[in-house]
C-alpha cells in the first residue's frame, strides 16, 4: 500500500537529524565530455564530436555520499584514491559539495578511478575508464579498517558500496560487518556481482538488482531459480541478512523483511519517465538507508528510495534528487496512482 503524504514527508523531514552515515566503498569521478556530432572522421569511419561542454563529478560510493548530502543527510566516505593529480580532484569535488575528506586513503601504486562519458544530446558515444583493479594490499587495508573502527563511535549506520574495483576482500567486508553490528548499527549492502556472496554474509539490509540476484544465487548453487520470492529467501537464509531488497527496474522494488511478516513485498516503480539510468541505484540505497535510520519500515523505506531513483532518471548523467524534489515527486506519483 502507497504511504500518506504526511507520512512520506515525516521520514524525509527527519533526515537533516540523523547522525552521520559511514560509506565504505570503491570511488571516483565521473565526467561527462558532450557536444555534437555532424561528421565522420576522414581517418577512420568514427564520428568527430564538437565538444560543447565537459563536466566532472563524484562517481561510484562517491555518489553515494552525494545523494545523502542532496538528502541533507550528513555522510563520510572512506575508500582509496590514488596519489595522482585526479585524487586532489576527487578532493576537491567533495570540498566543493561540503563532504569531508577524513575517511580517504591514499595508495600510490593505484589509479584513482575516473570514468568519461562522451555523449550527444540523443547518446553515449563511447566511455573510456582509468582505473585500478587490482586487489589493495595489507597495508591500505589495516588503515582502511582504522578509520572504518574510528568512525563507527560517532556513525548511525555504514553502507558497503561495492564496484568490484579491488577495494574489498571478505576480510574487509567481515571485519565492517562485525564492527557494526556489534554496536547494534545498520549495515547496508549494495554488492557486486563479481564479488563471492558469502563475503556480506550478517549485513542488515541487502539490495542487488535483478541480474544481481540471479548472479547471487548461481553462486550460491541455485543454477535455475528465478522466483523472486525463493530468491529473498535463499538470501535470507544463506547469507543470515535481515532485510533484502531487489531492484526491478521498470517492475519496481521487491522487498523481503525478517523482522516483519516474511512475505515478499512488490512495489511498482515510480519512475514515469527515463532518460538516464547512470547512479539511480546509488540513489536508492542512499535514501532507502536514510529512511530505515529515521525508523521507517522496510516498505516506507522503499518507497523514497522508489521516488528518489525516479527523480534521478530523469535526468542527464549521475544525478541527485533534493528533498524538495523528492516530495513534489511523491505528490505528483501519488495523484497518478489514487
Amino acid at each position: 500500500m502507497i504511504l500518506t503524504q504526511e507520512k512520506f514527508e515525516t521520514i524525509i523531514s527527519s533526515f537533516h537529524t540523523l547522525k552521520p552515515l559511514l560509506v565504505v566503498g570503491d570511488l571516483g569521478i565521473d565526467k561527462y565530455t558532450y557536444g555534437e556530432v555532424k561528421r565522420i572522421s576522414p581517418e577512420a569511419p568514427v564520428p568527430v564530436l564538437e565538444v560543447s561542454k565537459e563536466w566532472d563529478k563524484l562517481g561510484l560510493a562517491a555518489n553515494v555520499c552525494d545523494n545523502l548530502k542532496s538528502l541533507e543527510v550528513s555522510s563520510t566516505l572512506c575508500g582509496v584514491i590514488g596519489e595522482d593529480s585526479r585524487a586532489n580532484l576527487v578532493e576537491h569535488l567533495l570540498e566543493e559539495r561540503g563532504l569531508n575528506t577524513w575517511g580517504l586513503v591514499r595508495d600510490k601504486s593505484r589509479m584513482t578511478t575516473y570514468k568519461e562519458r562522451v555523449t550527444t544530446s540523443t547518446q553515449q558515444i563511447c566511455r573510456v575508464d582509468y582505473e585500478t583493479k587490482d586487489a589493495i594490499d595489507d597495508e591500505t587495508q589495516k588503515r582502511i579498517i582504522g578509520r572504518v573502527l574510528e568512525f563507527s563511535e560517532t556513525h548511525s549506520g555504514v553502507i558497503i558500496e561495492d564496484y568490484g574495483k579491488g577495494l574489498f576482500s571478505e576480510n574487509l567486508c567481515q571485519k565492517i560487518i562485525s564492527i557494526y553490528k556489534e554496536k547494534k548499527l545498520l549495515v547496508a549492502v549494495d554488492p557486486s556481482r563479481s564479488t563471492p556472496p558469502t563475503w556480506y554474509k550478517g549485513a542488515t539490509l541487502f539490495k542487488p538488482n535483478r541480474l544481481e540476484s540471479h548472479i547471487i544465487v548461481e553462486a550460491l548453487g541455485y543454477f535455475k531459480e528465478r522466483n523472486l520470492e525463493t530468491i529473498a529467501k535463499i538470501l535470507i537464509d544463506k547469507l543470515q541478512f535481515e532485510k533484502v531488497i531487489i531492484t526491478l527496474g521498470a517492475d519496481g522494488m521487491a522487498m523481503l523483511d525478517t523482522k516483519g511478516d516474511g512475505k515478499l513485498k512488490i512495489i511498482p516503480t515510480a519512475a514515469n519517465e527515463v532518460f538516464d539510468v547512470s547512479g539511480a541505484g546509488d540513489t536508492a540505497i542512499a535514501a532507502i538507508t536514510a529512511s530505515l535510520l529515521t525508523g521507517a519500515s522496510l516498505e516506507e523505506a522503499a518507497w523514497v528510495g522508489n521516488c528518489a531513483s525516479g527523480v534521478v532518471v530523469k535526468k542527464r548523467g549521475t544525478a541527485l534528487c533534493s528533498k524538495a524534489e523528492l516530495s513534489d515527486y511523491f505528490q505528483n506519483f501519488r495523484k497518478l496512482v489514487q
